[in-house]
């Protein structure tokens, strides 16, 4: 039985004895020797554990059968003299040349076609040659490191996706799903994914068609749940080798990625990280996010809101995130450090760089780790020196690690409907790419509250009303595919004094992607209080006006204005209320055509204070925001004191809150700006982090000017300053 929590903050960074150049001749120093130089650099930064070996099978294997540790070996010896724990990781995710030359049908085909060797995350996690191989390589590794007193846990592959793969294996596999999924009755199949249209019926399963061009949703949207399925039992198929050779205080976990536009952004597509993360003992992440003037903490609170979320709740681990980076990415004096409590503040045990040196060929050479090209300190090695060594100080990473929290709002999400939303594109109900996506919707919400000073977490669309109970408020942004199951879960929900807030575009099918025939919001026009059946693109034309007082001064002058309304973007659906059923109209459209139309709905339902609110439109963030502002406030969460006083700095500083193991509250007030800030102390404590700033050498200043020194008692609503980059943390 392998444990499911580290005992102290992990900080590190992947270290790759593979991937490092001779020295021997430059600087006379051998492999073992200059391992041990690397290690004694790390110590001296605090860097307490290294990652290895994830993506070195050709090293580990190379030829079939032949094994060679050597390099695994020389890492984790040198790791063990310094005191430094270690992380192994299967190195499944990177195919050797031999494999591929032996078994071609290892590599994955996509729609574009058959893969070619080279690039990482090229095969078929179905295909059982690669499943033979990968499971040899698996146990000798894993058996011989198993024992080594340096290791404290494993990494199964890494950043696990399906891969696009439309194999035969794939989809082989994925008619025997079918078949055991309908009963083997090709009628009901035909009838539920409405394979009638354009002569798409299946009458004989050996005539099932290759679904790589399908124009059938549901038919398309079963094959991705299925996909993802696979990643699921692929990373447990892992995790139970491992177990078969760990000890008990070693863990296992996954490194979970988010859908990349150039840094880490929304839900991932190809992969279910609640059922995924079942199979491994913490939840492993990488964050990597904008930086320089374009760091804001979004991405990283994204991440680690949804990655401890996967666990309900558990603390997880940060596998990857950014030292140096892409180009773009150099971190100003102060945001490393600032990045690494940040991960802290969101519950994260761990903060891991990829990685520890530059790649000095092929194609991260420029994705530039702690040290550079030159091998020596630099000042964004210095930084995360200050960071290691403060929270490896007493009374610092003891009261910082394991932070729990107690959130009120959950943010429902869905697989299927991010699937269904690239076939049928918001604006245009086309898979043309053009617009809006699902995950903009998530964001649109994610990033309100995070602007909002209002902390929440995720939960999957098959939550149950049990875990939604928890929570005062529930948002379905987008929740385009809900079963029965979740309609009836959510209507209970509000009906015992719940809160929830639907966007456009929610509850439009079933898990199967068939559109409900009933008035729209299926089984929900009670809880909502309206209905509608049109919907149309504004086209930029459409100003959305709202009821006196619903604003504020939230909404920014600008762009967002159609004269004297905001404007609607991407969709607007024509709500029309329910008559005589006490409906709040909150917002109406500011247009000739559409005015006698809601936009934003609020409808009290049950017996207990439980009401449903609907934003029939994509709003512009300043406009989401102020909407979702005054939600909470109607709710009654902001009556939570902490929660007001949170709110209350909003837009000024970002503040995270929880509670450690010794059940006091933890308060992180982060300032991502290039600007001191002066604000009331949120709460009553002493400072944990604070009193100092980082110089542009990388090495720490100690300046009051930079915020309240370690150690100081502060009062509620005593001022204090943050400094530019920098934060402070309060335990009370």
């Amino acid at each position: 039985m392998s444990t499911t929590a580290v005992d102290r903050i992990l900080f590190g960074a992947a270290y790759y004895d593979e991937y490092m150049p001779d020295l021997e001749q430059s600087d006379g120093l051998d492999a073992d020797a200059r391992a041990d130089r690397d290690m004694a650099m790390m110590k001296a930064a605090g860097i307490n554990v290294i990652r290895i070996a994830e993506s070195t099978w050709s090293t580990c294997e190379p030829q079939p059968g032949e094994f060679d540790f050597s390099h695994v070996d020389r890492a984790l010896d040198a790791a063990h003299r310094a005191g430094i724990d270690v992380i192994v990781g299967t190195p499944t995710y990177a195919v050797p040349a031999w494999l591929v030359h032996m078994h071609p049908d290892v590599l994955a085909v996509t729609p574009n076609g058959p893969g070619s060797y080279g690039a990482r995350q090229i095969m078929d996690i179905v295909n059982p040659a690669y499943r033979f191989y990968g499971e040899r390589v698996i146990r000798r590794l894993i058996a011989h490191v198993a024992a080594h007193p340096a290791v404290i846990g494993y990494q199964v592959d890494n950043e696990t996706k399906y891969y696009d793969s439309v194999s035969h294996d794939m989809q082989t596999l994925f008619i025997k799903y079918l078949r055991k999924k309908f009963h083997d009755d090709l009628d009901e199949l035909n009838r539920r994914l409405g394979l009638d249209y354009w002569s798409n019926r299946v009458d004989s399963w050996e005539d099932f068609p290759d679904v790589t061009g399908s124009i059938n949703q549901s038919l398309r949207g079963e094959f991705d749940r299925f996909r993802r399925d696979q990643v699921a039992r692929f990373l447990a198929w892992q995790a139970d080798i491992v177990r078969e050779y760990a000890r008990d205080d070693q863990f296992i976990t996954q490194n979970f990625d988010y859908e990349w536009r150039g840094y880490s952004y929304g839900v991932q597509p190809a992969v279910d990280h609640f059922k995924a993360a079942r199979g491994v003992d913490i939840t492993g992440v990488d964050i990597y996010h904008p930086a320089a003037d374009e760091l804001t903490g979004k991405e990283i609170a994204f991440g680690g809101d949804m990655a401890r979320s996967t666990k309900d709740g558990a603390n997880y681990l940060v596998i990857e995130t950014e030292a140096q980076g892409q180009h773009g990415w150099l971190p100003f004096p102060g945001q490393l450090r600032l990045q690494a409590y940040s991960h802290l503040a969101s519950g994260a045990d761990s903060v891991m760089y990829w990685h520890w040196h530059s790649i000095h060929h092929s194609y991260e050479t420029y994705w530039k780790g702690l040290i550079s090209h030159d091998l020596e300190p630099n000042p964004t090695y210095e930084e995360a020196g200050v960071f290691g060594r403060e929270i490896a100080a007493d009374g610092v990473g003891d009261r910082l690690i394991h932070l729990k929290k107690r959130n009120r709002v959950a943010i429902m999400v869905s697989n299927e409907s991010l699937s269904a939303l690239e076939w049928f594109r918001i604006e245009t109900g086309f898979p043309d790419g053009v617009g809006i996506n699902y995950n903009d919707v998530v964001r649109r919400i994610y990033d309100a509250l995070f602007e909002l000073n209002v902390e929440c977490d995720f939960v999957p669309v098959d939550a149950g009303v049990e875990r939604l109970g928890r929570y005062a408020m529930v948002i379905a942004p987008a929740l385009y595919c809900a079963p029965q199951e979740t309609i009836d879960d959510l209507r209970a929900y509000v009906r015992d004094g719940g809160h929830a807030v639907a966007t456009m575009r929610s509850f439009v099918t079933d898990d199967e992607v068939t559109v409900w025939h009933d008035r729209a919001p299926h089984d929900l026009t009670d809880v909502f209080g309206m209905s509608y059946n049109q919907f149309t693109r504004p086209k930029g034309r459409v100003g959305v006006a709202f009821a006196d007082g619903m604003l504020g001064e939230d909404v920014a002058a600008g762009g967002a204005a159609v004269g004297d309304a905001v404007r609607a973007e991407a969709l607007i659906e024509l709500l029309k209320v329910t008559p005589k059923a006490g409906t709040e109209v909150l917002a109406r459209y500011d247009h000739y055509a559409w005015k006698d139309y809601a936009a934003v709905t609020r409808h009290a339902f049950g017996d207990q204070g439980g009401w449903g609110e609907w934003i029939g439109t994509m709003l512009d963030a300043s406009t989401m925001r102020a909407v979702l502002r005054e939600a909470v406030v109607a709710s009654g969460i902001a009556s939570d004191a902490g929660v007001a006083a949170a709110m209350s700095l909003a837009g000024t500083v970002t503040v995270r809150r929880g509670e450690n193991a010794a059940g006091e509250s933890v308060t992180y007030l982060l300032n991502y700006s290039p600007e001191p800030v002066r604000v009331p102390s949120p709460v009553a404590g002493t400072v944990l982090v604070g009193g100092g700033r980082v110089a542009t050498d990388g090495s720490a200043v100690d300046d009051p000017s930079a915020g309240p020194a370690v150690g100081t008692a502060l009062q509620a609503g005593e001022e204090i300053v943050v400094g530019p980059w920098n934060l402070v943390v309060i335990a009370g």
